[in-house]
């Protein structure tokens, strides 16, 4: 089975002046139809790099990544655009919703930006709202929702389109602790019942060892962590 996302031989390295700062370099990764994984390591090691690199919201130094068989680099800027926009999901720490919109416009948006008309738009959304525990709050815009509610609103939003694989970059990082399990149960129950494939960045490793298959990035390179 082809994978949903792939990266052959990724390297990323920083340069400013004459200093070099390597990432990573030569990293392999696959991740299949519906599997959920997380992806551990310490501060700075490049976690969110890697994810920036796998959603094609940063160019590697070498390597390419594959999403939905289809190598990212190859393609022209608007398809690249277009392929993220229909295969690929993005939930962040911070909710990124657009303050002037309401919850219910927030997730119809990346339905908007790929060319569905409003009124198409506007049941997908409406239903996931409803599924996420906000359908008496589609006329709230985020100042007006908790943070849990808005960071609920953004995995709604991710979902929208029916992506591939959803990328989460420590989603539930800025959230208290009985937010954070809502919103990770959540994000589970949606890729186990969607089939939508997760890559998950989170430090915490309680949360972790219930996906799939755990990864830790250390020294460059990605190793498959077994708990103690």
């Amino acid at each position: 089975m082809e994978p949903v996302l792939e990266a052959r031989r990724l390297a990323k390295t920083y340069r400013e002046g004459g200093l070099e700062t390597p990432v990573f370099a030569d990293l392999d990764l696959a991740i299949a139809p519906g599997e959920a994984v997380a992806v551990i390591g310490a501060s700075g090691v490049g976690k969110s790099t890697l994810l920036h690199l796998l959603g094609g919201l940063d160019t590697p130094s070498g390597g390419e990544v594959f999403v939905a068989g289809q190598a990212m680099a190859a393609l022209p800027d608007a398809e690249r655009g277009r392929l993220r926009n229909r295969a690929l999901g993005f939930v962040y720490q911070f909710h990124h919703l657009l303050p002037e919109f309401t919850a219910l416009e927030n997730v119809m948006l990346p339905l908007l930006v790929r060319g569905d008309a409003a009124a198409a738009a506007e049941a997908p959304a409406r239903g996931l709202l409803e599924r996420v525990g906000l359908g008496h709050r589609l006329g709230h815009k985020p100042g007006e929702l908790s943070g849990g509610e808005r960071q609920r609103c953004a995995v709604a939003r991710a979902l929208v389109t029916r992506p591939a694989c959803v990328l989460g970059d420590e989603p539930t990082g800025n959230l208290d602790e009985t937010s954070a399990a809502r919103v990770f149960e959540l994000m589970l129950e949606l890729n186990r019942a969607q089939g939508t494939a997760l890559v998950m960045v989170t430090h915490d490793r309680r949360l972790a060892r219930r996906l799939d298959r755990v990864l830790e990035l250390r020294g460059g390179h990605l190793h498959r962590w077994v708990p103690d």
